[in-house]
């Protein structure tokens, strides 16, 4: 493929990108087959958008995949718990089918995990189907016969009361604080300050999104907050899961309170809280945020502060998740 692909890429690829997003409603008509000129370029930043991607225009590993899988529909294939885990809208959509009939496949992330998984034998069991754990065209028949009930929320409910229930303030609260890099001082001291505050924090450095995603599942952590860096920009972000239709309530909620804090503490812009489905928001499997903060030099300048801040909001949250 070549990739990542932008403006002034041509030939196969391009065309072969073109057909794919034409195919998902983002027209490029106005551009020659095969040329990335400027209707490819808005093309791609609306699906990314679409998709709660990081919208810059430009195809990427993270953009092709999501194109890859936005093209799946349930019935197309077979499902089932495979490594490398099978990803698409396809998955989405039984996600949240056996969702709505009760079954709790985990969050609705388009990834077929264990907890899909689990949530599929159940069902097979229920309906006196054959229990292999394999989504084939005997699921897909009785799913039709059953109809659509909706958009499922029982993850979102397991969520908030996973929390309700939790001892008040971030008394024994297993978080994961997370960093990619440059950052190792200020995360290491937050999960000091969260640790003597009473929570069970640990700190996780790794390059990589979805290996830190992964590195916080094992941990089977409640929480988990990566702290980035915003470059020259100016002012303090917050996002939390939000795909498929779905959003976590519980990331929701706390990115909001990072919001109210964090950036008055520092004395920058607060620039929202945003839904987004950047791997380390959509590969974790319980409530995760990540709070962005800039320019560089606040975060080495004021990080005592910044971790006051983030250490308040978290022991603010955990007693009192949405309702």
């Amino acid at each position: 493929m070549g990739l990542p692909l932008g403006p002034g890429s041509s030939g196969e690829p391009v065309a072969d990108l073109q057909r794919r997003v034409a195919s998902l409603g983002f027209t490029t008509d106005s551009d020659p087959v095969g040329t990335y000129g400027e209707a490819t370029h808005q093309a791609i930043a609306s699906f990314q958008a679409s998709r709660g991607l990081r919208s810059d225009g430009i195809c990427g590993d993270q953009t092709w995949a999501a194109v890859v899988e936005a093209g799946y529909h349930l019935g197309d294939r077979r499902l089932y718990q495979r490594t490398p885990m099978m990803r698409g809208d396809d998955v989405a959509d039984l996600q949240r089918r056996l969702g709505a009939l009760g079954f709790d496949a985990g969050k609705v992330d388009g990834i077929f995990g264990p907890d899909t998984a689990e949530a599929l034998v159940e069902f097979q069991r229920n309906a006196g189907l054959t229990v292999d754990g394999i989504f084939g065209p005997d699921e897909l028949q009785l799913l039709a016969r059953l109809g659509n009930r909706g958009d499922g929320v029982i993850n979102e409910l397991r969520e908030v009361a996973a929390l309700r229930w939790a001892e008040p303030g971030v008394n024994r609260l297993r978080v994961v604080v997370g960093e990619r890099g440059g950052l190792d001082a200020l995360t290491t001291t937050l999960g000091r300050v969260l640790r003597r505050r009473g929570s069970d924090a640990l700190v996780l450095h790794h390059p990589g999104s979805s290996e830190l995603a992964q590195q916080a599942n094992a941990t089977r952590a409640q929480l988990f907050i990566e702290v980035a860096a915003l470059g020259d920009d100016r002012g303090c972000r917050c996002a939390y899961y939000q795909g498929y239709r779905t959003t976590s309530p519980a990331g929701q909620a706390l990115a909001e309170r990072l919001q109210a804090t964090v950036p008055a503490a520092v004395g920058v812009p607060a620039l929202g809280a945003c839904g987004m489905a950047i791997p380390v928001l959509r590969e974790t499997r319980m409530p995760a945020v990540l709070c962005e903060i800039g320019p560089t030099h606040v975060l080495v300048g004021h990080a005592p502060a910044i971790v006051e801040a983030i250490a308040g909001a978290i022991e603010s949250w955990a007693p009192h998740p949405p309702a």
